[in-house]
C-alpha cells in the first residue's frame, strides 16, 4: 500500500502559505520577523527583497510584499 501523505502535506503548505506586506522601515527584511515569537519558528533568515520587491522564505513558504516600493 502506498502512502501519500508527503504529497498532501505539501499541497496544504502551498496553499496555505502566509502574505505579509512589509513596508521600507522594515528593512532588512528578515523570516521570522523580529515581532514573532522564536520558540517554536525556524532559524532566522535574511531577504533580499529590496531587488524585486517580493520574496518567500525558504523554510515556511511566507510570502513578503515590499508596499511602498
Amino acid at each position: 500500500m502506498t502512502h501519500h501523505s508527503d504529497t498532501r502535506d505539501k499541497d496544504l503548505g502551498q496553499t496555505n502559505r502566509s502574505k505579509v506586506e512589509v513596508s521600507h522601515d522594515q528593512l532588512p527584511l528578515s523570516c521570522p520577523m523580529p515581532e514573532q515569537k522564536l520558540w517554536n519558528a525556524h532559524p532566522r533568515v535574511f531577504l533580499p527583497i529590496e531587488d524585486n520587491g517580493e520574496a518567500d522564505c525558504p523554510y515556511c513558504g511566507t510570502h513578503y510584499t515590499l508596499k511602498d516600493l
